[in-house]
């Protein structure tokens, strides 16, 4: 990604990864999306403030746009592009601070936890879970037609996340979303070059 890219109006997000520790190999592998942005996922109410710090270098370096998850504060004080609220994020939000196109994503699994979060203002909108994996039962799994139905008439850039793979990553074309969020993706060896996956696609 070159700095050209976060200067474009035009510019679109279309990759989410989430995580709360980098290495050289994750690097590497991250390196291979474009338009990809980092959300730091801080696990069970703590800070890695060192493991942080080498992802914000990281970002910097590379000019990836970096997130934090429920932590205003912290995506405040370090300067980040904006913050990510999952539906745990009971406080609410007042933006009140004045860096140019700090964003606010909000993660949400139904119609009320999206109707609650119409209270904050928000930019983008990551959606779960579209696929399979071991956090959700069977029944909550939304798919592709359930994704498109339960966010028909949300007008917010929808993204999609949750058991996202190799095999099912092209399925994400039948829906309504502009890119995906993941965890374990990135650590596919299978992954050569998705940097066009949404690339070709006219938003």
């Amino acid at each position: 990604m070159c700095s050209s890219d976060l200067l474009n109006k035009n510019y679109i997000e279309n990759f989410f990864y989430f995580t709360d520790q980098i290495n050289n190999e994750v690097s590497n592998q991250i390196l291979k999306f474009k338009n990809i942005s980092i959300i730091y996922n801080i696990l069970d109410k703590s800070e890695n403030l060192n493991e942080f710090e080498k992802i914000r270098i990281f970002c910097r370096k590379n000019n990836i746009k970096l997130y934090i998850k429920n932590n205003y504060k912290l995506a405040i004080k370090a300067k980040c592009d904006g913050i990510f609220l999952n539906h745990k994020f009971k406080q609410k939000l007042i933006i009140n601070y004045k860096k140019p196109n700090f964003k606010t994503i909000v993660g949400v699994h139904s119609q009320q936890e999206f109707y609650n979060k119409t209270k904050e203002v928000f930019n983008n909108i990551i959606i779960s879970p579209i696929f399979y994996n071991k956090k959700y039962s069977i029944n909550k799994i939304l798919n592709p037609i359930k994704f498109n139905l339960l966010s028909l008439n949300w007008s917010k850039r929808k993204y999609a996340l949750g058991g996202i793979n190799v095999i099912n990553l092209k399925k994400i074309y039948l829906t309504k979303s502009y890119g995906i969020g993941f965890i374990s993706l990135i650590n596919d060896p299978k992954i050569k070059k998705p940097a066009c996956f949404f690339n070709r696609r006219a938003f």
